[in-house]
Order: C-alpha cells, then structure tokens, then sequence
C-alpha cells in the first residue's frame, strides 16, 4: 500500500508516520491489512533521520501549492498507486490570524490544489483532512451550545477555523461526486505537544507544561478559568488511523468526526502539573494576559459530546494529569525537574 501524509514532517506527521510504519498494515475503509511498502512524507523541511533511513519512506520537499502545479514533482506528491492521503499539511491559527494571505494559501488554496490532482488520478483514493475544533466558535450574535455533538453547526469566528470549514466541505463534496473517499476528522487542541514552541494560538496549552518540565518559564495568556477540549499526541494520531480504517457503514456520514477530548481549564492543567512535578513547575508560569491569543482561544469550544468517535472505539484520556504523565514517558530528556509518583 502506497501512502501519502502531507505535513509529513511535522509534529502529528512525523507521530503519524511513525505509527503507521510500527504497524506495518493498514486496514483501508473496513478491507484485509495491506502491507505498507511506500510512504511518501511531503513537507517544506525534511522529516527525522530515523524516518528518511526507512526503506518505505520517500521524502518530498517543497511549498504544495508548488509541488502540486508542476507535472513532475506532482507525479513524487502523489504517485498513480497512492491509496490513501493523510493531508495534515496547514498553516496554523495564529498565523492565520496575523497573515490572511498565508491561511488562504497553504489552507484553502492547497487543499482545493490536492483534491483536485487526487481527482486527476481517476482511482478514487482515500484522503482523510485533518480539521480542528476551530471551526466552532462563539459569539454575540451566534452564540456556541456549551456541548459540541456530532450534529453542532460550525460557526467559525477565525480565519483557520473558516479556512479548515471550507476543506471540510471541499472533501465532502469531492466524495459526493465519487472523485475520492473522503473522511474529514476535526483534531481537539493537542498537549502536550513536544519540541519548540509553533504559531498556534493554543501554543500555550503545551508551552505552559513543557517548558515548566525542562526547568523554564512559560506563559499562560488567558485567565485560569478557561477551559479547553484536550487530547494527548498519542490519542490524536489513534483518531486519524481509525479514520482511515472504519469501513463506510461504520463511518457514517460525510460529515466531519468529532474526535473525543478531556476538558479542564488552565488552572486545572496548572494543578495537574503540581501534582505531577511539584510547586517548582507552575512557579515557572507566568500568567500575564495576551489580549490577542485570548480573543482567539475564548471562541473554541470546551467541551465535546463525541458520541460518533466513541462508537468507533475512540475514548478521551482519563485526566490532564494521564496526558502530562504520557508526555514525561515519551520525553525523559526533555524532563528536568524531579517528577512524583
């Protein structure tokens, strides 16, 4: 089986890629394990030495939008056999929020580039979209339910999260034509993620128990009681492979899946944080507020009825503190204060 991840060398495409080259099969919409003999990782920088010295693994660099326009690096993105496309490539919220041009570009304009060579191959593959909590939101005048479930209108109220509604669609429509196999997944806000800090607006969610794990400062710019919809890395990745092997009866509609997350405000990922690493952790915080990233993040919804997901077999961490715990296990180096039992 031939695969594709766009963003392939980025945080859930390295996770992702790895994951699927330790199981070694994937079993596409519901069919027999095919073994995995080529995985192409598409990105603007290369992926992981470990990755690239994987005989299945094909790197391809470059802007999509560039790849995708030229006859001969779109035949390396996307060769005649690719079965399935894991397209995570995107430019994240914060930036999307300061560059409008940046979002149209590597959001809109990029994932309407692939669909449609995905099309061009007349071999209706699977491409399963990763979307994003965002494209929920609240305000005055179109207040958000406290409760997302499976059937909540999207009602973004920033430019990623219209940009990611809008591909949620594209794919919908492209596999009600019949040109691809479309399954949209809409990932909760990821800590703790690992590695330097991105331009996400939920950044913070991770910085704020990262870098307090390593012995430096981080911020938190929204107050104490906010609260997110969480999902650990490992949980994440579990959500876009069991997307890609639900057979159709059990996928449902084209709608987009809600994947299942944990709710807890800031200051009860603070708290778990002492609890896991003592008073020294969230002595490192500092919680002087970001107008700006908590106009964006006070929008996202919280808390998620994932109903759909769990009928999949996909379930929430059990607590914050699990996912912190999980975080400490997969990074001892990056962990410098003494942890607690």
């Amino acid at each position: 089986m031939n695969i594709v991840i766009t963003g392939g060398a980025g945080f859930l495409g390295v996770r992702l890629a790895r994951a699927l080259l330790a199981q070694g099969t994937l079993s596409l919409a519901g069919a027999a394990p095919a073994p995995i003999t080529r995985l192409t990782l598409v990105d603007r920088a290369a992926p992981p030495a470990d990755l690239l010295k994987d005989p299945r693994v094909t790197a391809v660099t470059g802007d999509l939008n560039e790849l995708l326009e030229e006859k001969r690096t779109l035949a390396l993105v996307l060769p005649t056999n690719v079965a399935i496309v894991f397209h995570l490539a995107a430019a994240v919220s914060g930036e999307c929020e300061a560059d409008f041009d940046l979002g149209m570009h590597s959001n809109f304009a990029a994932t309407l580039a692939l669909l449609q060579a995905c099309r061009a191959l007349q071999t209706k593959p699977m491409l399963v979209f990763a979307s994003s909590l965002a494209v929920f939101g609240d305000s005055p005048e179109q207040p958000c339910p406290l409760v997302i479930e499976d059937h909540t209108l999207p009602t973004p109220q920033t430019s990623y999260g219209i940009q990611k509604f809008i591909g949620e669609q594209l794919v919908a429509d492209f596999t009600r034509k019949g040109f691809v196999q479309g399954r949209n997944v809409r990932l909760m806000t990821v800590s703790v993620r690992p590695g330097k800090p991105n331009g996400a607006a939920s950044g913070f969610f991770s910085g704020m128990i990262r870098e307090p794990l390593a012995g430096l400062k981080a911020s938190c710019p929204v107050p104490r009681e906010t609260p997110a919809a969480l999902s650990s890395p490992a949980l994440t990745v579990a959500g876009i492979i069991r997307a890609a092997e639900a057979s159709m009866s059990d996928w449902g509609p084209r709608t987009a899946l809600n994947l299942p997350s944990v709710t807890a405000t800031v200051g009860e990922m603070a708290a778990a944080l002492e609890r896991v690493a003592g008073p020294a952790a969230i002595a490192l915080i500092d919680w002087t507020p970001d107008v700006v990233i908590q106009k964006i993040v006070k929008t996202w919804p919280a808390r998620v009825n994932a109903v759909r997901a769990q009928g999949l077999g996909l379930l929430p961490a059990h607590s914050f503190e699990d996912i912190i715990r999980e975080y400490v296990r997969e990074n001892p180096d990056a962990v410098t204060l003494p942890i607690r039992p």
